[in-house]
Parts: C-alpha cells; structure tokens; sequence
C-alpha cells in the first residue's frame, strides 16, 4: 500500500511539472530561461529555483546521515555548505560589476583557454555527480519501499532519468525554472508536515536534539564542520546551477534571490538532519541509508511524507543539472550547435552518463561532496586574490593551485588504496579529507601569492 501511494503521488508531482513546463521552447529560452515574452524570472522564481535545486535529495540523505552518527555539529557542518549561497552570491556580484557574463567569461579574460579549461573539467564532473547522486537516491527509495521487486532499484533509476530527461530536453532552463516553482511549492507543503509530525511526537525534544552527539561522537562532525568552511568559498563557484542562476536576472534582484534561498535552505537542511537525529536519541539502527530505520520509526503517512519529499527534490535537481549541462556544452565547450537540437542531444548524453555511474554500483553520497568540493579548492586563491583584491594572477600560479586541488580529489577518493594510505595520516576519513583541503589552500595560496601583483 505504501508503495502505491509513493509511486502515485510522485506520478502526480512529475505530471504536474509536465504541465508547468513551456508549451513552446525556444533557443533563448532552453539556454537562457527567459519566458516566452523574453522576461528574465522574477525574484520568487529565482529563489524557489535556488532553494530547490540545492536541497536536493543527496543533500537531504547527507544531512539524516550526518546527524544520525554525529548529532548537531553532523547536521550543522553539512548546513554550512549553504553558506554558499552568500559566498557564492558575493562572487556573482563582483563577476558582474567587472561586465562579466559568467565565471567562463571572466576566467577567460584572465587566464585565456588553459584557465577556462581547468575549470570546465570541474564543473562537468561536479554535472556528473549531480545526475548521479540523485538518480543513486531514487534507486535506494523504491528499493526501500519494494523490497519485495528485485529490480525496484534498477527500473526506478531508468525510469525517473527518462521522465526527467523528457520534460528538461523540452524546454531547458526555461524549463527547469517553471517546474521549480511547483516542485518547491509541493516540497514545503510536503516536508512541512512530516516536521510538524516530529515535532509533535511523544518524546521529541528540542534541548536533547540540540545537545545531541549521534551514535559515533560529535568529534567528526566538528571537524567536517571545518571543512565545510574551507571549501564554502570555492563551493559554489564550480556548481554551474548556481551560477547560471546568477546571471538570470538584474543585479539587485539576483542579490536578494541568494539571501532568501541562503535562509530558506539552511532551515530545510537543518530540519531534515532533525529526523537523523532523533533515529539516534531512539535508539534505532541504521539501516539502508536511514529509510529502513524510518519505516520503522514513524506512521507510514510521515514516512511517505520524507520519501516523496526525496524524490520530488531528486526531479528538480535533475532537471536543472541537465538545463546546465547543455549551456556548458552549448556556450562554453562548443561541441554541440547552438540550437535546441544541440541542447537536447547534450542533454541526453549528460543523463545516460550520469545514469550509467548510477547503475554501475557506486554507493557513496558524502564522498561525491568531497571529491568536488575539494576539487573545487583551487578557485579560493586564485578569487581572493584576483576577483576580490584586485590582482593580477600569472597563468601558472593558476595552474599549479589547480593541480593541487585535483591532486587531493584524487587522494580523498583513492584515500583506500595501498600508497595512497601509506601517504595520508592515519584517522577517520574526515580527519583525513581536512588535511588535504589544508594542504591544497596552503599550496595554492603560496603559488597565487609568489605569482601575483598588483594589476
């Protein structure tokens, strides 16, 4: 019964974006996210677009996750990652009040094509991993609530990737924006409840959630709390959803947009990492990335609640990585015309990359955070000193901040493998992953500060 009332309701959700998505597309309007009257989005849309594109359904599992093991400070070092949205907001100010039409445009100006080239590689694995953490999460959710179909998993996967990949390839980011705003609208109303729900249960405390240290210790979700604060400069500036979004609409608008989505989302996140937390004060054991513990936890109408509350942000997130995904192959790579043909096709290769990855086994939510976000390490430097102060950066200190940074990715993901864990100190994988991000800041703002000069 659970089954039917998940599947049905999420049939409602994807139908109801259908029907939100633009009759007509055009090439503005795929690439650009105008209207139909070639209107930028307004404000509310521009918000609603942000928030929901960020709290996807990996960030919401992240968050259970991290309260479940490591209480408050878990959920709190992954709520700091949004923080990027007023870094990231801050970013986008400076780029625009220097006339440029995108970080490509200004990286280009500065850095020539070696520059634009190292950050594309970035962002399009930061695109992968977008489409493939999700699509990783709608699989574990129908094979949570069919455990009895053997292939729930794989079919879901395939499944929602074509109906997400259907209405995106229609409209594109004119698209993604409009069904944004009724996905975000059915999130709220949805998540809402299920807070009221725990909020409202026998035994739920605020003070013992709050002083809560999960079931392993507070310590690493202290120290993933630092580490959200080195990357959450750079964070944002490699998520391409992001960015585009901030280029949409007038200056003004655009700065507003990044403050309330900053608030709105930080509270999402927070109060999904609330349900991680009191699994553990309960007791419960983990199991199946926290949706079997909350099948067991909860009424079956607040357990529902959370899981269509993860599918309808896996869609909405889907759709926008794709929207993204055809500007970057579109604008800035050139591999494919500039035309919805061209759009649509790199559209397609982007979700059966990402689908295929999906499939393939990879089990990993937080590590696909890690890896891009330090990837993503180099721009701290290299943007502190050229975009914020002013200076003038040679292409080399560049380079080598960007080696550094792809260096400890690398070390992060193969932490496991025999010469890698010779090198890296022995610790929790979040002790770990802190030195090297202090280590990459550390090379690269030493080969930024010997490269650069006043401008």
């Amino acid at each position: 019964m659970q089954a039917i009332v998940i599947i049905s309701a999420f049939g409602l959700v994807v139908l109801a974006s259908l029907l939100a998505a633009p009759r007509r597309a055009s090439v503005e309007g795929f690439f650009g996210g105008a209207d139909v009257q070639g209107r930028a989005p307004g404000l509310w849309m521009l918000v609603l677009s942000q928030v929901t594109t960020w709290i996807f359904a990996r960030s919401l599992m992240n968050s259970a996750i991290l309260g479940y093991f490591y209480g408050i400070w878990g959920v709190l070092a992954y709520a700091a990652y949004y923080g990027s949205f007023l870094t990231g907001g801050l970013v986008v100010d400076r780029l625009r009040a220097q006339d440029a039409g995108s970080v490509q445009d200004w990286l280009r100006g500065r850095f020539g094509g070696a520059g634009v080239t190292c950050y594309n590689l970035v962002v399009a694995l930061r695109l992968l991993s977008e489409v493939f953490a999700n699509l990783l999460v709608v699989g574990l959710i129908f094979a949570a609530a069919l455990p009895e179909v053997s292939v729930a998993r794989e079919a879901s996967i395939i499944i929602v990737a074509a109906l997400g990949l259907g209405y995106s390839a229609w409209g594109g980011l004119s698209a993604a924006l409009r069904t944004d705003v009724v996905q975000m609208i059915v999130f709220i109303i949805v998540f809402a409840a299920a807070l009221v729900a725990l909020f409202t249960a026998p035994g739920f405390s605020f003070g013992a959630v709050l002083m809560a240290e999960g079931v392993s210790g507070a310590w690493n979700g202290k120290v993933l709390l630092l580490v959200a604060a080195l990357q959450v400069f750079s964070y944002p500036v490699h998520d391409p959803v992001m960015m585009d979004r901030g280029f949409l609409a007038d200056r003004r608008t655009t700065r507003a947009s990044f403050v309330h989505a900053f608030w709105i989302s930080t509270l999402c996140i927070i109060g999904f990492g609330f349900f991680g937390i009191e699994a553990a004060l309960r007791g419960a054991a983990y199991e199946g990335e926290l949706l079997g513990t909350w099948s067991q936890m909860f009424p079956p109408w607040v357990y529902i609640a959370l899981l269509l509350s993860l599918l309808v942000s896996a869609l909405s997130t889907l759709d926008s990585a794709l929207a993204s995904a055809a500007r970057l192959a579109v604008d800035e790579l050139g591999v494919v015309p500039r035309t919805l043909a061209g759009g649509r096709t790199a559209m397609i290769c982007f979700m059966g990359l990402g689908a295929a990855l999906t499939l393939w086994g990879n089990q990993s939510l937080f590590d696909a955070v890690a890896v891009s976000g330090t990837a993503s390490l180099f721009l701290t430097p290299v943007l502190v000193s050229a975009l914020i102060l002013g200076r003038k950066v040679a292409l080399w200190a560049f380079v080598v901040a960007f080696a550094a940074a792809m260096t400890g990715a690398f070390a992060y993901f193969a932490r496991g493998w025999g010469w890698i864990a010779e090198i890296l100190p022995e610790g929790h994988k979040y002790e770990q992953l802190l030195v090297i991000c202090i280590v990459v800041l550390g090379v690269g703002f030493a080969a930024v500060l010997a490269g650069s000069r006043r401008a």
